[in-house]
């Protein structure tokens, strides 16, 4: 059958690439702020006209949300928004549009009833200090290199990987995956690039594909399992770094912070020190998503049928006294991977 599949590499960027990820990432951003400047301009108009009694036939024309109409009129005023915009991919300000298109459609959904879960709010102008850089390649070259430590992306040339791309590679060599488009986000003041592929496989079984499992979830024990399967303890890898934490952001409480009010910039020691916080909390996440991979992994494969309680975790994160934990444990997450597993 065929999946679709994502594969992950750590990036070693030189500073030079490092720095045209980052204008890549801008030129995103600067695209969906662009279009939402549109967007908003285009329905005040309308409802401004609408207030002097104008019929519908004669508004000002509305400004189309589509990705089509939304990348057709940014090639129209790309030339006075961004003069600088070929030193960058097309793709880069696409990432933007795409984002923009897919948010404008959540919400009017949302708004209509069409959209399930909460409310949608309208969307909101991207912050270049709070947006996770992240740029979508999907035409172009996207090619990972036969020495399977480089990938090539349009515009930014060839890139060393951390690790090796061998899984993905051999699966490209023997035809049973094809790469239909990369995505590079930086986390935690690392680059990585995910791969999204279209990956042949052959179906799995599960070893007791007549087999049915219960899956109770709690606190003290992760995981409680019918059938007599060991219980799954919680790791709570938070409250394992809590300590070190408290200890780091004391350090941070110390430093010369960033101050928008007063228009101060923050000391290279308060950088350092957020830094290694930073890298705190993103290494408990990264334990937390292994230990909930492992676990998942392990009952998709043994069983055929899970059968996992519903919980409202949104409700459970209200809670004061219960929202850490549950945080911390990761119910939905676990429910969420069970999903699309089996």
């Amino acid at each position: 059958m065929i999946v679709t599949h994502a594969y992950r590499f750590a990036l070693d960027p030189t500073p030079g690439q490092a720095g045209a990820l980052l204008r890549h990432a801008g030129a995103a951003r600067v695209a969906f702020n662009w279009g939402i400047a549109q967007v908003k301009a285009n329905l005040g108009q309308r409802e401004a006209e609408r207030s002097y009694g104008i019929a519908e036939a004669g508004l000002t024309p509305s400004f189309g949300w589509s990705m089509y109409s939304l990348r057709k009129a940014w090639n129209a005023a790309k030339t006075e928004v961004a003069p600088w915009w070929a030193e960058c991919s097309k793709e880069a300000y696409a990432t933007g549009l795409d984002q923009l298109a897919r948010a404008l459609k959540n919400w009017s959904d949302s708004k209509r009833g069409k959209r399930k879960g909460p409310r949608m709010g309208f969307p909101r102008y991207k912050s270049k200090r709070k947006t996770t850089p992240s740029i979508r390649f999907t035409t172009g070259t996207i090619r990972l290199e036969d020495d399977r430590r480089h990938v090539t992306l349009p515009v930014l040339g060839t890139i060393r990987t951390h690790e090796s791309t061998r899984k993905l590679h051999g699966r490209i060599a023997a035809g049973t995956a094809m790469v239909k488009s990369a995505t590079v986000r930086r986390e935690a003041g690392r680059w990585f690039v995910s791969f999204t592929c279209e990956v042949e496989r052959t179906d799995r079984t599960p070893s007791r594909a007549d087999t049915v499992i219960g899956v109770d979830l709690g606190i003290k024990h992760l995981a409680v399992f019918s059938g007599g399967r060991p219980t799954a303890e919680n790791p709570k890898h938070y409250d394992t770094a809590r300590r070190k934490l408290g200890r780091l952001s004391r350090t941070v409480a110390r430093r010369l912070g960033p101050d928008r009010r007063a228009g101060q910039q923050p000391s290279k020691r308060w950088q350092r020190a957020d830094a290694a916080r930073n890298r705190v909390h993103y290494r408990t996440a990264n334990l937390r998503r292994d230990a909930l991979h492992k676990l998942t992994t392990s009952l998709a494969r043994e069983y055929g049928t899970i059968v996992v309680e519903d919980l409202n975790v949104s409700g459970m994160l209200r809670n004061r006294r219960l929202a850490r934990v549950v945080a911390d444990a990761g119910f939905g997450e676990i429910r969420r991977q069970l999903a699309y597993k089996t």
